[in-house]
């Protein structure tokens, strides 16, 4: 498996990770514990080094299962968890950064991981009532103390970003990109590359939406968190479906599949660009890590972005709610 450097920051990963949230949490039922430990410990063997989690996800179980299963191969992996969220009842009910609550998560993240540093420890989403120089500042003091290794931001802005920067070094910024959502390539991106600073798209196949596997008659399971975002409802279904489409054309001249199509478009975009997508399957999984050596042209990259382009996605990325938790 190709590494790839995170940024100017010294991380280096696996060209491609693997995001744990949907062994636990948000796609339907959580899956059997045993089998998501096999498929971890096959990813490790396929190559993969980047693992992602959050305290939120589960809630705790997501941690606790990647910890058990990484707690052997330690030293071969970095592990990437992330604090912010308040949580009550079983779920993140909204934002808390606050310099004890990021500590008090840190603690109880080093032993749900059962690790004796956090690799890469991002907020997960920007709290509006916390100054992100308290943030950024209250993680320095981590770094310093050998809790954890390097800081990380999801889905800020740029002046944010900036902000924190400034106090601590940011290694990498995970925000949402894929060929169905391509807004970090506003402002994000070029930020990033003049800041030397990673980025890890997570939902590079948009959800599982760009593998060619929905329809206008997909139904999912009523606890899959699918069914709350606008993008996922039948008619937005049928109506984005050119950008599948295109990708199952690119890939049968390429000889692929759709899905490895888009995370190779990922890949190419830039060097610094870590992709995490996440699956319960070891058939994905091989499919996905099957992207990296899938290399796309200057040509197909022109080709590519001229067809999206003409294409109109419908549908919000988030439902209301979610968006009025995490719009800063």
């Amino acid at each position: 498996m190709e590494k790839r450097m995170l940024g100017k920051s010294g991380l280096e990963v696996s060209a491609i990770g693997l995001g744990c949230m949907g062994m636990s949490h948000s796609y339907g039922p959580p899956a059997d514990k045993g089998e998501m430990i096999k498929l971890i410990h096959k990813a490790v063997e396929l190559g993969v080094t980047f693992f992602d989690t959050a305290e939120v996800y589960g809630p705790y179980t997501n941690e606790e299962l990647v910890g058990e299963a990484l707690k052997p191969l330690r030293d071969k992996v970095v592990i990437a968890t992330k604090f912010g969220w308040r949580i009550e009842g079983g779920k993140g009910v909204g934002m808390d950064s606050r310099p004890e609550q990021i500590r008090k998560v840190a603690e109880a993240s080093l032993k749900r991981l059962q690790v004796e540093c956090i690799d890469l420890f991002y907020q997960h989403r920007v709290d509006p009532d916390v100054p992100i120089e308290d943030v950024a500042g209250t993680v320095k003091d981590l770094i310093a103390e050998g809790k954890v290794k390097y800081f990380g931001l999801s889905e800020p802005g740029v002046t944010t970003l900036r902000k924190a920067h400034a106090v601590q070094p940011v290694a990498a910024v995970q925000n949402e990109y894929s060929l169905w959502w391509k807004r970090p390539e506003e402002e994000m991106i070029p930020a990033l590359e003049e800041l030397g600073i990673g980025f890890v798209p997570y939902s590079p196949l948009g959800k599982g939406y760009l593998t060619g596997s929905f329809n206008e008659n997909t139904k999912l399971d009523s606890t899959d968190f699918r069914n709350t975002l606008p993008r996922f409802s039948p008619e937005a279904l049928k109506a984005n479906k050119g950008v599948v489409d295109l990708l199952q054309e690119l890939a049968s001249q390429k000889k692929a599949t759709p899905a490895q199509v888009a995370l190779a478009w990922v890949l190419a975009r830039k060097p610094f660009m870590v992709p995490i997508p996440g699956t319960t399957k070891l058939d994905r999984l091989k499919e996905n890590l099957g992207a990296v050596s899938l290399k796309l042209t200057p040509q197909d990259m022109i080709d590519i972005d001229d067809a999206a382009s003409k294409i109109v996605i419908q549908g919000g990325r988030y439902s209301e709610e979610h968006e009025r938790l995490t719009s800063h």
